[in-house]
């Protein structure tokens, strides 16, 4: 589908902004918009730098997943290895830093899939999602307060535990999406060594 010529009727004009957050990693802000009709409304939202996913298949096959405790929503979460870009970090160079510090593996192949807005409603956050392969594993690197488990699983299984509600994470639900139609041979990719 692509976007129709003329969005006028749909766009909403900012007013005024207000700063309401300003911390460590996310930047809030709550505007005063000009709707379409010419009424006015609030919207609050959340600034974020970008991260990347990285779907790891393994020479057997198997993909690489992790499991994190997440604060905000209380649960150890079933996700793809995962990380927010450092400021001026190229995309690819950001899911080759995540996927050797969050995993000790490193990945000679690597294949941009495309880009994911998991909260379009309150928030700027894009996750460029990548898949890595001819994986060479080594010694993890992970942050100071960094705890995750890493382990393996067949695509059967992650597929299983999307449909069971076992993973509810967004983008590893997005990653299982692109997984299953490269698999099958509806979606390609471009690979490139590195």
């Amino acid at each position: 589908m692509t976007s129709p010529v003329d969005d006028a009727h749909l766009t909403e004009i900012r007013i005024s902004s207000e700063e309401l957050l300003r911390g460590h990693f996310l930047h809030a802000f709550r505007d005063t918009v000009c709707l379409p009709d010419g009424s006015e409304a609030t919207r609050e939202y959340v600034i974020h730098p970008g991260a990347v996913m990285v779907v790891a298949e393994l020479p057997d096959g198997k993909l690489v997943l992790e499991r994190q405790f997440r604060y905000p929503v209380q649960s150890v979460m079933i996700e793809f290895p995962a990380g927010k870009l450092d400021a001026g970090e190229a995309s690819l160079d950001c899911a080759r830093r995540e996927l050797l510090e969050e995993t000790g593996y490193s990945a000679k192949q690597w294949a941009r899939a495309g880009v994911l807005h998991p909260v379009i409603s309150y928030s700027t956050e894009f996750i460029d999602i990548w898949f890595a392969r001819d994986l060479t594993a080594g010694q993890r690197q992970l942050d100071q307060g960094e705890f995750l488990d890493v382990f393996s699983v067949t695509a059967d299984e992650l597929l299983q535990w999307c449909r069971d509600g076992d993973v509810t994470d967004a983008k590893t639900l997005t990653g299982a999406l692109w997984l299953q139609n490269v698999r099958s041979g509806v979606w390609s990719l471009d690979w490139v060594t590195v």
